[in-house]
């Protein structure tokens, strides 16, 4: 896993600080936008793929039978501290669940220690008999937690009957700019012959592209947002789906956009953008609004809307 040198952490560190406050003083917090679709995980079948976007990376996925958390980031703000002293960016939408309307958790996969993937708030509103899966270096974060597993790049275990396998990304995994040994990367997902690829947090990299040459990938969850000025970092749309593509998978979920002011970029810019690059091929991106739900079946013909089923998801109340 490459380093990427001390200097750059401390000067992301500071930037992110100064940005966080400069924020605050030219933009006053208005009032959080409601969610505009509500998930009604109850509903779901338990013999197919089903997800929902419940904002920024967290996914929620009821994947034959096995209920599937990402990145659970559901508070207010995420940043630094607890509760009403928590310092960092707040939300600009209501998540879709929050963490009390969340189904019983089968896992919940953390791509990277980064405070918008892993808020320590969420987290502690989660049962501590859910397994957990990090990658390397990430165990001290969920000691709270009963059983955690702890995987490197190519590493792959089996819980509550899915196939879990850590994948690459190009991205960072500090969380206190000195903290350079945590690891970073997202999950391969397989279980009954279907495979979903959540990616985490990545720049744009041909490292995943070998994945879709193993076999077919049903549903590839990537990130589109936050690349300016951090394309170093974050996939800019055009590349996500440039990724996308050189993965051969039949749908895409786009994440990490709209939910959070972390870059300089419009918050409705990215999925703007990559909704434009998809053009006729827009059919199989899924997930375009917070709480929006999709049900992908077994077997994915192909053509407009003939892939997949839009259900259970509930309109949000005005």
């Amino acid at each position: 896993m490459p380093s990427i040198p001390f200097e750059n952490h401390l000067r992301f560190a500071r930037s992110y600080v100064r940005r966080t406050l400069e924020n605050r003083r030219l933009n006053p917090p208005s009032a959080m936008l409601p969610a505009p679709h509500r998930p009604n995980p109850a509903s779901w079948p338990d013999d197919r793929l089903t997800v929902s976007w419940l904002g920024h990376a967290t996914v929620l996925l009821n994947f034959h039978g096995t209920m599937v958390l990402t990145d659970p980031a559901l508070e207010p703000r995420i940043g630094i501290g607890r509760g009403f002293a928590k310092l960092g960016p707040r939300r600009l939408i209501h998540p879709a669940l929050r963490p009390r309307e969340l189904p019983r958790l089968d896992l919940v996969l953390l791509s990277h220690a980064h405070m918008d993937h892993t808020d320590l708030g969420t987290l502690g509103k989660l049962k501590v008999e859910t397994p957990i899966i990090v990658q390397s270096g990430n165990r001290d974060l969920v000691k709270r937690f009963r059983k955690v597993d702890e995987l490197a790049w190519g590493e792959r275990t089996e819980i509550a009957g899915l196939g879990i396998e850590s994948t690459q990304a190009r991205h960072w995994g500090a969380r206190m700019i000195t903290d350079s040994h945590r690891g970073y990367g997202g999950y391969l997902i397989q279980k009954a012959g279907r495979t979903v690829l959540f990616a985490g947090d990545t720049a744009y990299t041909d490292a995943l592209a070998p994945l879709g040459r193993r076999g077919a990938i049903d549903l590839a969850i990537l990130p589109i947002g936050a690349y300016d000025p951090w394309i170093a970092n974050h996939a800019s749309p055009e590349q996500a789906w440039a990724m996308f593509q050189a993965l051969g998978a039949e749908y895409v979920l786009p994440i990490h956009h709209s939910t959070f002011r972390l870059s300089r970029e419009p918050a409705d810019e990215p999925l703007g953008r990559f909704l434009h690059i998809a053009g006729r091929d827009r059919w199989r991106v899924l997930g375009t609004g917070i709480g929006a739900t999709a049900e992908v079946p077994n077997h994915c013909a192909g053509g407009e809307l003939s892939g997949v089923r839009l259900g259970n998801t509930k309109p949000r109340p005005r």
